[in-house]
């Protein structure tokens, strides 16, 4: 007579699943992190790496001076250097001009896209002093831009076409701007308010085009060249309807050097010639509008979380593979037979610890970094005094603690589907590092490309500049500009978390069932 044997069920919670508490869950997840002194270890090598690589990234830094600079209106650094035929204005008036010409002074190639001429309404010859003016380009149509920051699109005329007319009135602090291409059918480009202006103003003619660059990026490196180009516009109906002291127009170079300075004798000449027609024509260099060649400051404080984040990569990517490696998965899926609320347990700890110490290690290592860079010479009034608490540092701060909280975050689903510690930790490289070390090799448009579609875009949150539209610039990867803004680079590693994710869950209901 044989016995027969009896089958031991496996062990559940005593909870329903479905009722197991989700808060218990996390503390079993919170203190298992504690007690494993490796991941301890490693959430503290993450912290001091990216306080200590930011600060001496920070002291290898240097300015190399140059020429005073402009503060506009509004404190910020700007180029406000242009050809200027004027009169004063006292009161109201408005002043009108057609626009009939705009080219290269020198060879045959067009104007820069952003070289522009039109009139103008200006506090003073005071390099900064408050402006609004209505200028026609080669590139963007006629726009309407005041106090240096400020532009808005009007018609899309092009000047190689047909000639712009241009109107600007002035009402007490109100400009108008206006465009036609007859001079009859005005469009109305848009009431300012704009500050400062005084009784008495500057209004007139502006000429000016931005500095000539050429960058050529192959997989040996970058090479810039820049050179400020000389333009020549041409103006006729040149009309100036209200009170003014002047008889006639008057032409200055606003803020070009004094005679005799160094870098004056090798100006190219500037001229206004009148016709016995009416006709104007002005040639100039020079450029008004914001000034982006600075370095950008916030950024240069955050170059350890380039090396922090592999091991907040590492450290995601232990949370859940040592589990499977060494068999304790089973007893966590047994314990909770749910294994959503096992992922979901983990994803939050594992966030939540890592944004934490990642915020402490960015304010810290960005509060070290400013100190040092202002003795090193980055100071106002060029380079403004940040505030760890103002925008743009707080957003870079806080910014960069999310950015290594999604990449542990990343790595930890990208474990739970591989479950294999060295493979996850090489595709989160791959994915994050990689892209960003290849965007300083690659060609631009290849390098732009990888920083938009990949989660190194992420690294967007950390610049502080701000690029303005109405600026042609290069955005190069090796000057801390990013071909997204802060939030949508931010947002494409959200979006590759989130993915990651979803496809860990549905392989560990799948696989682990």
């Amino acid at each position: 007579m044989t016995t027969p044997t009896k089958t031991v069920p496996p062990y559940r919670s005593a909870l329903h699943p479905a009722r197991a508490g989700f808060g218990r869950l996390l503390r079993a997840e919170w203190t298992k992190f504690w007690t494993v002194r490796a991941w301890l270890l490693v959430l503290a090598v993450a912290a001091v790496v990216t306080v200590v690589i930011s600060q001496l990234g920070a002291g290898g830094s240097t300015t190399g001076g140059g020429p005073p600079v402009v503060l506009g209106p509004g404190g910020e650094v700007v180029n406000d250097a242009f050809r200027f035929t004027h009169r004063s204005l006292t009161g109201d008036g408005t002043i009108t001009v057609r626009v009939t010409g705009l080219k290269n002074t020198e060879g045959t190639a067009a104007p820069e896209l952003w070289a522009k001429a039109g009139i103008i309404v200006k506090s003073s010859l005071k390099q900064g002093s408050p402006y609004a003016a209505v200028v026609a380009t080669p590139g963007h149509g006629v726009r309407m831009q005041w106090n240096f920051t400020h532009d808005r699109a009007g018609p899309s005329s092009d000047l190689a076409e047909a000639p712009q007319w241009l109107r600007l009135k002035r009402l007490g602090g109100k400009l108008t701007g206006y465009a036609s291409v007859d001079g009859e059918k005005w469009t109305r480009l848009g009431e300012v308010e704009v500050g400062g202006l005084g009784r008495t103003v500057q209004v007139g003619l502006v000429l000016g085009t931005p500095a000539h660059e050429i960058v050529q990026r192959s997989f040996g490196g970058t090479s810039e060249r820049a050179g400020q180009g000389t333009v020549t516009g041409t103006f006729d109906h040149l009309t100036l309807q209200g009170t003014s002291t002047d008889t006639a127009w008057t032409s200055t170079d606003v803020g070009a050097p004094e005679a005799g300075a160094p870098n004056a004798r090798n100006a190219p000449p500037t001229t206004t010639r009148i016709s016995a027609t009416g006709t104007y024509t002005l040639t100039g260099q020079g450029d008004i509008g914001p000034e982006e060649n600075s370095p950008d400051t916030v950024q240069m404080s955050f170059q350890g979380v380039f090396v922090g984040l592999l091991f907040m990569a590492t450290l995601g990517t232990l949370f859940v593979t040592t589990e499977y490696k060494r068999g304790l998965i089973r007893t966590t899926f047994t314990a909770t037979p749910s294994r959503l609320k096992v992922l979901a347990a983990k994803t939050t700890v594992i966030g939540a610890i890592t944004f934490t110490t990642g915020l402490l290690a960015t304010a810290i290592g960005f509060t070290l970094a400013q100190r040092t860079l202002r003795t090193n010479g980055f100071k106002p009034p060029e380079f403004p005094d940040l505030s760890l608490l103002e925008n743009p540092s707080l957003r870079a701060v806080v910014g960069s603690a999310v950015l290594l909280s999604l990449v542990a975050v990343l790595a930890l689903a990208v474990g739970a589907i591989l479950r294999n510690s060295a493979g996850t930790i090489a595709t989160v490289v791959v994915l994050v590092i990689l892209p960003q070390i290849l965007s300083f090799a690659f060609p631009l448009p290849a390098a732009q490309w990888l920083l938009r579609v990949t989660p190194a875009a992420a690294f967007a949150i950390q610049q502080g500049k701000t690029y303005y539209p109405q600026v042609q610039h290069n955005c190069l990867p090796e000057s801390g500009c990013y071909p997204l803004s802060p939030y949508n680079g931010l947002a494409v590693l959200v979006a590759y978390a989130a993915v990651a994710l979803l496809l860990a869950a549905w392989t560990v209901r799948r696989r682990d069932a």
